[in-house]
């Protein structure tokens, strides 16, 4: 293995491998060897997809303190908004009333990291009645996400953005910046 390479792979096998441990929850020997397999098979193949520069930048301590409000906090309440409108529409009597459609919406200038990026376009697709089709970047070195919104409340992209993104972004961009 090159030798520049072994801190991405050690970052991924890590992550890997606590992830696991989360899945199976357990102490057990077997379940431990293979977890350790799964996660060195995981590094080898996905740490050249994964790691672009800074392999250990999000094992800071405040950084992985502002992922577990994210998940916990924000996207989570996010989910269940989401998921009470997706609820509404999908109990209501008549599904004529929805108007599906494709909008633009701006994202922050504090984001401009590709992971960031990324991780704001997850999160909207995820929540349901939404699908990121794309994040996009203007001559002026503005970002935008194009939105596939199941129920288009609002034409104004700025409000638009605010319903769909909520406190997502915010979030993330705490992790990111």
């Amino acid at each position: 293995m090159d030798k520049n390479k072994l801190p991405a792979y050690l970052s991924v096998f890590i992550f890997s491998f606590l992830f696991w441990e989360l899945l199976v929850w357990s102490v057990n020997i077997r379940e431990i060897y293979l977890g350790l397999f799964v996660a060195a098979a995981v590094s080898a193949f996905a740490t050249k997809f994964l790691i672009q520069s800074r392999p250990f930048y999000l094992y800071n301590p405040v950084r992985l303190f502002w992922i577990l409000i994210y998940s916990v906090c924000i996207f989570f309440v996010e989910m269940v908004k989401a998921n009470i409108s997706m609820a509404k529409i999908v109990l209501s009597k008549d599904m004529g009333d929805t108007r599906t459609g494709i909008i633009r919406i701006p994202g922050s200038k504090k984001i401009k990291s590709g992971y960031g990026l990324a991780m704001v376009a997850n999160s909207i697709t995820l929540t349901p009645g939404t699908i990121t089709m794309d994040v996009a970047e203007d001559d002026k070195g503005n970002n935008y996400y194009y939105i596939h919104w199941i129920n288009v409340e609002t034409t104004d992209r700025q409000k638009a953005g605010e319903i769909i993104k909520g406190r997502m972004e915010k979030g993330i961009g705490r992790i990111w910046e």
